[in-house]
């Protein structure tokens, strides 16, 4: 039976949007692969934003191998309400054939569109799925899920659309299935991520997120924060005098002090305003991890290092 000690196997993974939270997922599931693991990592929006990351072709429907990790795996799934509903179908009332002439006819699309709150039960079944799915011995299939779900703006209404499911079918399949994406997505095998950078609105925005995800009940688990500036110059107007001796004795030309001078000014501004954005953050009273800014274009390369960053043991 689990227990408390046990780490998590869902990471959900929101920020808000231009945090870098796709990238973040998908380095948080390299890391957790490197501990020979088999990692599923999802996306639900319908961006293939995992394909650019990891530079495959757009991801089908189905489980695909994006990345082998030490002695582990990312496989990746770009999950579509369409064939979640499908799978549904299937699974709870035996409806295949019937299944493939609702979507010939557009009735699928045409129900997620007139009910926006359907689509996002049937993601989140089809993520409860895949935590919960194990092989003919009873092993999990995966051993963590990483999901890049929604952004902060939308991340407690995304995850709580099947309570209010759950609450308008009092019982049957839909019910059942509801109850069980409840209790996984509020035990303690699921632990919520926030993405943000080191900025007055994404900061706020984060710790918005966070009191409205405590509030429905939500374990947090760290908050992450992207493409964090090192501390690098200090504090106050640099003296040019002093710049032009040091350049010259590292023998370059003395006269490039005064540009030297505007640019460490404006590096220490923004390097005192991404302090203070950081004290706000510990407004939430969440661990904090800091990722450092890479140089674009990001590779495979590049989310390993942000992986290594992320030190995925302090995330249990």
């Amino acid at each position: 039976m689990a227990t408390d000690d046990r780490p998590p196997r869902l990471h959900v993974v929101t920020g808000k949007g231009g945090t870098g939270k796709t990238t973040v997922a998908g380095a948080l599931a390299l890391g957790l692969a490197r501990q020979a693991k088999r990692v599923l990592l999802v996306e639900v929006e319908g961006r293939q934003g995992l394909a650019q990351l990891f530079d495959t072709p757009p991801l089908p429907a189905t489980e695909t191998r994006l990345a082998a990790a030490g002695g582990g795996e990312v496989v990746g799934l770009a999950v579509d309400a369409e064939t979640a509903m499908l799978e549904y179908l299937e699974m709870f009332y035996s409806i295949k054939r019937a299944g493939s002439v609702l979507r010939k006819m557009g009735a699928i699309d045409f129900a997620t569109t007139i009910a926006p709150g359907l689509r996002d039960v049937l993601l989140t079944g089809k993520v409860k799925e895949s935590v919960t799915r194990t092989d003919r011995a009873g092993r999990p299939v995966f051993d963590a899920v990483v999901l890049d779900a929604p952004p902060t703006g939308r991340i407690t209404q995304f995850l709580q659309v099947t309570y209010e499911a759950a609450q308008l079918a009092k019982f049957g399949p839909i019910h059942r299935q509801s109850q069980g994406v409840i209790e996984l997505l509020h035990s303690h095998l699921t632990r919520v991520h926030i993405v943000t950078l080191l900025e007055e609105m994404p900061v706020q925005e984060t710790l918005d997120a966070a009191a409205e995800l405590r509030a429905a009940g939500y374990r947090l688990g760290r908050l992450l924060v992207n493409r964090a500036r090192p501390a690098l110059v200090p504090a106050g107007p640099p003296a040019p005098a002093l710049l032009a001796e040091g350049l010259a004795a590292a023998g370059l030309d003395p006269a490039l002090a005064g540009g030297l001078a505007v640019e460490m000014d404006d590096y220490a501004q923004r390097q005192d305003l991404q302090e203070r954005a950081a004290a706000t953050l510990t407004e939430a009273g969440l661990p904090i991890t800091r990722l450092p800014e890479l140089p674009p274009p990001l590779d495979l390369g590049s989310l390993f290092e942000l992986a290594d960053a992320l030190d995925v043991r302090a995330l249990s």
